[in-house]
């Protein structure tokens, strides 16, 4: 069967470029639709776990494990981004590098937490323990003193330190060890630092899915890390009563070295 005359074809020419271009827009707004939709959600996420991880995790342990976080990021990205390829091949690499960092490093940090507390809740029992089991009252004290936080001990008057270790001992005398592996609490805080870590470093991946060149896409991608390097700061200045442009200055500095540590020993 013969085609169409070709004054046909030629108008219908134009009519097939905009039913492709119409149908490119779709399936782009579909994806933006779909981003904006998981930021919505990952953004209301994150405001209920706001409320959560300051209950198993104190401020200072709250900026370390996302300061440890930005800095493993920014050195595996720079890492990466030295052997990268080109186009969107090369961004999928990168984002796979940071989701990746921010995975593991959120796992190890998770384990290390549950470690920790195996390892303090066996000191207070061998504590609790010594001190039953001391030939003297003045044996016990002097325990007492060299494990129940002497940096508080040292902050008090030589009175009223040693009433404090007084009161202790009176306590753990008669106290009653009940031994206990794990808890529930060691698991929900294991999961507060997973969360944390992630979110936190989560920025860091969002250039690599927004941006088809990888070099720019790494070029934002390190620059939010830096800003965030120095809200970090200005946060553990507000803890501290120290200049939080200051802080933030240092903390960007002394993460930039060790991320240049980081990577010249092969990190």
């Amino acid at each position: 069967m013969p085609g169409p005359p070709l004054c046909r074809r030629a108008t219908l020419l134009p009519h097939c470029h905009d039913i492709g271009l119409k149908s490119d827009f779709r399936r782009r707004s579909f994806r933006s639709y779909e981003l904006v939709r998981f930021l919505c959600d990952a953004i209301a996420k994150i405001k209920t776990m706001r409320r959560f991880v300051p209950a198993y995790l104190d401020p200072a342990s709250r900026l370390g494990e996302i300061l440890f976080g930005l800095i493993m990021v920014l050195s595996v990205t720079l890492a990466a981004g030295l052997t990268v390829a080109e186009g969107r091949a090369g961004v999928r690499q990168l984002l796979l590098a940071a989701i990746g960092c921010n995975l593991a490093w959120g796992l190890i940090d998770a384990v290390m937490y549950i470690m920790n507390c195996i390892t303090v809740r066996s000191g207070k029992m061998r504590l609790v323990e010594a001190v039953q089991r001391a030939p003297d009252t003045q044996t016990a004290l002097v325990l007492i003193q060299d494990e129940v936080e002497p940096e508080l001990q040292e902050l008090l008057d030589p009175e009223d330190a040693r009433m404090l270790r007084q009161s202790v001992l009176k306590h753990l005398a008669s106290a009653r060890i009940t031994r206990k592996s794990l808890t529930k609490d060691d698991f929900y805080g294991a999961i507060a630092c997973f969360w944390l870590v992630f979110v936190s470093c989560f920025p860091a991946a969002l250039p690599f899915l927004i941006f088809s060149r990888p070099h720019f896409a790494l070029r934002v991608s390190n620059f939010l890390l830096i800003a965030l390097l120095f809200l970090v700061g200005q946060k553990w200045a507000s803890h501290v009563g120290r200049s939080r442009l200051a802080a933030g200055l240092a903390m960007v500095a002394i993460g930039l070295v060790l991320v240049g540590v980081a990577i010249l020993l092969g990190g």
